[in-house]
């Protein structure tokens, strides 16, 4: 029986030390993970951005409230794949109107690495789109290198190039940035006169162009974004290519409330990264190593043990 018990704590000591490494290299990249049920809003302001109103039918300056709605469609994942739907509503705080441009998207996406994955109807403003390179985040232990990163006013990917690191709030981040190149996104039809063009009556059609840089703050563990900012450029330019109008001009940047969310959470997930790559592990590894050693330490014992000879028997 001492042999058994022996044999036994043996192979539950084996179990703690193969069992450590599991957790180490394993189990925390997939407990750390985009939520399928996520729930989040975001807020941006914008200073002296300028934007073309329909209501005015002339170009405005003012300062811009930014509101991103995320929200997860549960049914939708599915392994390792989460869906969000995001919306944005824009107001204009200094004229005190609000939804001066509303915009939705539906993304699908790997939730360790981040990158696209195109289906369940993903889309911008309905109209389907191809998704590539990463999405909200990006993959754990970020590399100082170029990501393609998916821009959701060009509608394409684009390089996000690391640039420096710097801290927020105190955590590491990786900084990246991405240039956008002037892409067309949307034929408009606005009166000549709007747009002060001699010489032509009626309704003239233009162009949107939009170019613009995005600057992401990651951090390199969690690979969670915990800042943005957005430059934002977009024009109207008529058919021969003449830029008439400003449509859109300006720059975003998440709110301190935002960004100090957004590195709480951060930190959050960072103390289970640390707690399942490292102290669990450490405290498998320990208690393993103790309980082989107690094997060991019962196994001689029950060796150095001599067994009692019987009584001689008693002449009658």
């Amino acid at each position: 029986m001492g042999r058994i018990s022996t044999l036994v704590l043996i192979g539950v000591g084996v179990f703690f030390l193969a069992l450590a490494p599991l957790v180490k290299f394993w189990a925390a990249d997939k407990l750390i993970a985009a939520p399928a049920d996520q729930f989040g809003i975001s807020y941006l302001e914008a200073k002296q951005a300028q934007y073309f109103s329909a209501q005015d039918l002339k170009v405005l300056t003012a300062d811009l409230d930014i509101i991103v709605t995320t929200k997860g469609d549960v049914k939708a994942a599915g392994g390792d794949r989460v869906v969000w739907d995001e919306s944005s509503v824009v107001n204009d705080a200094t004229n005190a109107r609000k939804g001066i441009s509303i915009s939705a998207r539906r993304s699908a996406f790997d939730k360790y690495s981040g990158v696209g994955v195109n289906c369940c109807n993903v889309n911008a403003d309905q109209v389907p789109v191809k998704l590539e390179g990463q999405i909200y985040k990006f993959p754990f232990d970020v590399q100082k290198k170029t990501y393609k990163v998916f821009n959701s006013t060009a509608l394409a990917a684009f390089d996000a190039t690391y640039v420096r690191e710097e801290k927020v709030n105190g955590l590491n981040a990786y900084v990246f940035e991405q240039v956008a190149p002037p892409t067309k996104t949307d034929t408009l039809t606005i009166p000549a006169s709007v747009l002060n063009i001699v010489g032509v009556a009626g309704d003239v059609q233009v162009d949107r162009w939009y170019d613009g840089k995005t600057t992401f703050w990651i951090e390199p563990a969690t690979g969670g974004p915990i800042k943005q900012e957005q430059q934002r450029h977009e024009v109207l330019k008529t058919q021969d290519g003449v830029e008439r109008a400003a449509a859109f001009v300006a720059t975003a940047s998440m709110t301190d409330q935002t960004v100090g969310d957004l590195v709480k959470n951060t930190q959050a997930n960072l103390s289970l990264m640390n707690m399942l790559r490292t102290i669990i592990p450490l405290a498998l590894l320990v208690i393993g190593l103790i309980v082989i050693a107690l094997a060991v330490l019962r196994g001689r014992k029950v060796g150095t043990v001599r067994p009692t000879r019987p009584a001689s028997p008693v002449a009658v």
